[in-house]
């Protein structure tokens, strides 16, 4: 994770490393390409300047807090990317939807962090702690507000998608704060939730690129497939990053989820295991929540940290039990759902022609479930 959750699973919100983007773009026949993005995004960047602007002081700070604080820019990327697909890709419409979007995105980071009581977001104090939780949430309604006047230019297919996945968004957070139901498989809601807070939007930038470079409308179901899919991956991926022992290789503690007392996939398969009557699961479970995140056993809602409830105070105890979890059946199960949605993202593209977008779409999918782990 990005910042430092409490309670609640938090959107891994688009950290490719730029020697991941590298990768994907390191083929002669691609060169081109990444010059054709590079090109893009910096016309993106000054977009994003430009429409990040209120004459209004504490607007203008606010607002423009994390926008300054960097960022990859994953989803315009994806605009831009998929937009190669259509005759008109450097279409200013393209750029608006592209610029459109990384505001939404930034918009949802101001309130997540202020939901998930966030510590730190790109690597400065969340806005929230900067000022406060009001003014954070207001920041954040600034710009959904400023996206969707840079939508309503774009049509109203456009403005309609933009509504969809908002509420998605919205209705994500949603069903993470109040959690399952009692008959609800706590897996399933998961993976809804990844599929609402993350994939929704990564599927969205895609849509837009196909939408209006003018490319063929086909393509628009596979796209938002694939980046929905591609969504859920890099969540999944980001649990089993979470595992990690290397301070070096994640820019992270280990275990910060569960520290925070938020349980992941690895745990929610491993909670799976004890219900079936695995012993071992069983015990492990105990510990986790008991030692590592402080969560009481046995209560009504289990992924929520208990204040009253503190883990080991000893460092060595809890690195081991992390090492076991991060050694145990259920990382590599864990690892083979991410690789599932990711051959789902990929299947999705036999629509596409041949040639290198539909390449560095497949290879960008790929690569999530191998980096650094």
């Amino acid at each position: 994770m990005t910042a430092q959750p409490s309670a609640t699973r938090r959107p891994a919100h688009g950290n490719v490393s730029s020697k991941f983007a590298g990768k994907l773009f390191g083929r002669p026949a691609e060169r081109k390409l990444k010059a054709t993005l590079d090109d893009g995004l910096a016309r993106v960047e000054d977009t994003l300047l430009e429409q990040v602007q209120y004459a209004d002081e504490v607007a203008q700070v606010t607002t423009s807090y994390l926008l300054g604080a960097g960022g990859k820019r994953l989803r315009p990327m994806l605009v831009l990317l998929s937009a190669q697909l259509g005759p008109d890709p450097d279409a200013d419409a393209v750029l608006t939807a592209a610029a459109a979007t990384e505001i939404t995105h930034l918009a949802s980071l101001y309130h997540d962090d202020v939901m998930d009581e966030a510590t730190l977001r790109r690597g400065v104090t969340a806005a929230h702690l900067r000022w406060s939780n009001s003014t954070a949430i207001l920041a954040g309604d600034l710009l959904f507000a400023r996206a969707s006047q840079m939508f309503s230019h774009l049509g109203a297919e456009a403005i309609r998608l933009q509504a969809t996945v908002f509420e998605r968004l919205v209705l994500g957070q949603m069903h993470e704060t109040i959690g399952p139901s009692e008959d609800e498989d706590r897996i399933e809601h998961y993976l809804r939730v990844l599929a609402d807070k993350t994939g929704s939007l990564i599927g969205a930038a895609t849509e837009f690129g196909i939408m209006l470079s003018g490319a063929p409308q086909e393509y628009r179901p596979a796209l938002a497939e694939f980046g929905e899919a591609v969504g859920v991956a890099f969540q999944i991926v980001d649990d089993v990053i979470d595992l990690s022992p290397s301070a070096e290789t994640t820019g992270k503690r280990a275990c910060t989820d569960l520290r925070a007392g938020v349980e992941t996939l690895p745990v929610l398969l491993l909670e799976r295991r004890a219900q079936e009557g695995d012993e071992e699961a069983a015990d492990l479970l105990r510990r986790i929540r008991t030692r590592v995140s402080g969560s009481e056993p046995g209560s009504a809602d289990p992924t929520l940290a208990r204040e009253d409830a503190a883990g080991s105070s000893d460092p060595e105890e809890v690195d081991a039990i992390i090492a076991e979890l991060r050694e145990h059946a259920v990382t590599a199960q864990t690892v083979e759902t991410a690789q599932e949605h990711v051959r789902r993202a990929t299947g999705s593209l036999d629509v596409l022609p041949n040639g290198v977008v539909k390449t560095a779409l497949r290879e960008f999918a790929e690569r999530l479930v191998t980096r650094d782990f």
